[in-house]
C-alpha cells in the first residue's frame, strides 16, 4: 500500500492556498503526485495541463505542479471530469491522469442530509462541525490510500500548443480601462473592451 509520499509541509501549503480541506483538494493533491512522478515539475512552460474540469483539485494542480492559469500554461476544458492531461515539451511526453471510479456504496441518510444543507446554505453550527469532521475524515483517507486504487494513469498522444501569447494593450474608447490588444473589438473604427462592445450593439439592436 503506498500513501501520499509528498512532504507534509507541501501539503498543508496546498490547504493554505485552497483555504479549507475537502476530499476535493485531496484527490488533486494525489492527482499532482502521480504527476509530478511522471512529467516532474514544470519550470516556467515547459508543462502544459489540460483540466477537464473546474472544481477543487484544480488548486492542488495548480499549486503543486507549477502550472498556473496566469503563465497559461494551465487550461481549463471542463467537462466534468477529474482528469488532467499534461503535455512535456521537451520530449513530448503526454500523460492523463484521471480519478478511478469506485465501487457504488449507500451513502449514510445523515452524511446526505448534511451533504444537502450544505448546499443550500441551512446548516446549523453543529450540523457544520459534523460536516467538515466528515469530510476531513476521508480527505485524510485519500490520503492514506494506495495511489493505483485512486488514479489512473494513461499515455496519450502528444499536442502541440502554442506557449502564452503576450501582446500589447489598447485603451477602450468608451470606458478607458486597457484591455488586450487580440480582446479588442472594433467598431467604426474604434477600439472598444468586450462588454461596452456587447452593451453598445444589444442598446442599438433592442
Amino acid at each position: 500500500m503506498r500513501s501520499c509520499k509528498l512532504p507534509k509541509e507541501q501539503i498543508e501549503q496546498t490547504k493554505a492556498f485552497h483555504g479549507h480541506w475537502c476530499p476535493g483538494l485531496a484527490i488533486g493533491i494525489r492527482i499532482a503526485e502521480a504527476a509530478l512522478e511522471a512529467v516532474g515539475h514544470n519550470k516556467d512552460e515547459e508543462i502544459l495541463c489540460i483540466s477537464e474540469c473546474d472544481n477543487c483539485s484544480v488548486d492542488a494542480v495548480q499549486f503543486l505542479t507549477g502550472c498556473t492559469l496566469g503563465k497559461g500554461n494551465l487550461k481549463i476544458e471542463n467537462i466534468g471530469k477529474t482528469a488532467f492531461r499534461f503535455y512535456r515539451r521537451s520530449d513530448h511526453k503526454a500523460v492523463r491522469i484521471s480519478r478511478l471510479n469506485k465501487p457504488a456504496r449507500v451513502e449514510d441518510p445523515k452524511e446526505r442530509e448534511l451533504r444537502n444543507k450544505y448546499v443550500s446554505g441551512t446548516l446549523s453550527d453543529e450540523e457544520m462541525a459534523l460536516y467538515a469532521s466528515l469530510r476531513k475524515e476521508k480527505s485524510n483517507q485519500i490520503l492514506k490510500a494506495d495511489l493505483a486504487e485512486l488514479v489512473k494513469i494513461q499515455e496519450i498522444p502528444y499536442e502541440t500548443f502554442p506557449r502564452a501569447l503576450m501582446t500589447d494593450s489598447v485603451t477602450c474608447t468608451q470606458c478607458g480601462e486597457s484591455t488586450m490588444e487580440t480582446m479588442a473589438k472594433l467598431l467604426r473604427g474604434k477600439p472598444l473592451c468586450i462588454p461596452c462592445f456587447e452593451k453598445i450593439v444589444k442598446e442599438a439592436t433592442s
